[in-house]
């Protein structure tokens, strides 16, 4: 690869190429470490003598821009770090929009998890120690080999063929969702689904229903696609399904697992809510995000398997089961909406790396990822039963647990005037990671409580870590 100089004319090259070389250095274009050609090779490359570049380099050593290490060549000297003038911006016509984009902010953000505490109960995170990557360093080999062997350059924009069919296979085993591969749109995690659906059917103005308390990525994607969301309240049967005005286009629900409280949506309020839809002809987007995970009681049919009516667009996830790294999700669409999803998805991004589909779906056909969520399965079922002892226990005085009978993060209401924010603070300075229930709130009340997210916290660890939260809870008394 050449280096890129511009020299003009054939007056004073060497000053030329001192120039933008040492502009190139100063403006951090070639960074410290960085090789430069030989002087021979470069003075080919640009038509010019030899003694040009090495004049120029022998400036630039003098100035201790450059090094040469005997038998290697010559480098960049690391400089001084110097913090280079803010550039002018002129005056843009889209301002107005991209100041919205900075107010509106990442939802859920994970920066607190560059440095997380000892005990960390943040939710939505599995552990990467039960993870067979050993399994997966094979099915990826295989992948590789299918890559190699494979005619075609680009993908499908809907997903390889051989992951829809093993991931309708495994939905139908699993959820009892009824679809066929040809159902199946994979994208790049739950959030990529979320989005498409949302961008064929949202335009400015219009109305969508979601949950209050509910999931603020969902709810910011939809406020930036110009929709206006009606909030709707929750009580222990879900989402009040009779509160959900005229005008609705689109429906957003977490029917297995209400996020974040947790509650099931019972069968009665399933068929309400396919009513509904029906009669304002609305899309339901089922968020399906970790129910393979459940502990009590029957198994709920997933809302899809009750559609009749080709309203229920089911979104899931492998962030949960597998590795959030690899950023695989889809989506199981109902007829009107396959093809304007597939095009939108074309025009996005084409397609998921097909390198990560085949591995997944070798993944998944070889039974792996069926052994790998009873193997977690026990996991979580034992955290999750001893953090409901300890709030049924010492910790009954101050924190009542919302039932719930999936997932792999449970809540906790506050009882009393408890100040949460200020526990989760003390809980921080003795190494203990809570997270509150306040920001899923959007116009309800906010009911005081807190995200017990189990998946990355070892069971060994919970009860040092509650340990510490109940002392931390006896000082304020």
């Amino acid at each position: 690869m050449e280096l890129h100089i511009a020299l003009h004319g054939r007056k004073d090259l060497a000053e030329q190429l001192y120039r933008q070389l040492r502009d190139g250095i100063d403006s951090g274009r070639l960074a410290a470490g960085t090789q430069l050609p030989p002087t021979r090779l470069l003075a080919e490359q640009l038509g010019v003598s030899r003694k040009t570049v090495a004049e120029a380099y022998s400036r630039l050593s003098a100035d201790n821009l450059l090094s040469g290490q005997v038998g290697r060549g010559t480098f960049v000297t690391p400089q001084p770090l110097v913090t280079p003038p803010s550039a002018r911006q002129a005056p843009l016509a889209s301002a107005d929009s991209l100041a919205r984009w900075r107010a509106r902010g990442i939802p859920m953000g994970r920066s607190a998890l560059a440095q997380p505490s000892r005990y960390d109960f943040v939710g939505g995170v599995s552990s990467k120690a039960h993870f067979p990557f050993d399994v997966w360093r094979q099915c990826s080999q295989h992948a590789l080999r299918q890559c190699q062997r494979s005619t075609t350059r680009y993908g499908d924009a809907q997903g390889v063929a051989e992951l829809r069919e093993a991931i309708a296979r495994h939905i139908a085993f699993a959820r009892g969702v009824h679809c066929t591969a040809g159902d199946v749109q994979v994208c790049n995690g739950a959030q990529q689904a979320l989005d498409l659906i949302a961008r064929v059917l949202i335009e400015p103005g219009c109305r969508v229903a979601m949950e209050d308390p509910g999931y603020p990525p969902a709810r910011h994607l939809f406020e930036a696609l110009g929709a206006r969301i009606q909030h709707v309240p929750v009580d222990a049967d879900g989402l009040c399904v009779d509160l959900i005005e005229a005008g609705v286009r689109l429906i957003y629900v977490t029917p297995s697992h209400q996020f974040p409280l947790g509650m099931p949506m019972g069968l009665a309020r399933r068929h309400a809510l396919l009513a509904r839809a029906a009669e304002l002809g609305a899309v339901i987007i089922e968020d399906d995000y970790d129910s393979e995970f459940r502990y009590e009681g029957r198994p709920t049919d997933a809302l899809q398997s009750l559609d009749q009516q080709g309203l229920v667009a089911y979104v899931g996830t492998f962030s949960k089961t597998v590795l959030p790294e690899l950023r695989l999700g889809y989506a199981v669409l109902p007829p009107a909406l396959l093809e304007p999803v597939r095009i939108a998805r074309q025009l996005s991004d084409w397609h998921t790396s097909t390198l990560s589909q085949w591995t997944l779906a070798h993944f998944i056909g070889e039974g792996h990822l069926v052994r790998h969520i009873r193997r977690c399965h026990t996991l979580y079922a034992a955290r999750r039963e001893r953090i409901l002892q300890r709030l049924d226990d010492d910790l009954q005085p101050w924190f009542e647990a919302v039932p719930s009978s999936a997932g792999y993060h449970l809540s906790a209401l506050a009882r009393g005037a408890l100040d949460v924010e200020f526990v989760i603070a003390l809980a921080r300075k003795v190494e203990v990671g809570l997270y509150s229930l306040r920001p899923f709130y959007s116009e309800a009340t906010p009911r005081p409580g807190l995200l017990l997210g189990f998946g990355a916290i070892e069971r060994l660890d919970i009860d040092p870590a509650l340990d510490r939260l109940r002392d931390t809870l006896q000082s304020l008394s």
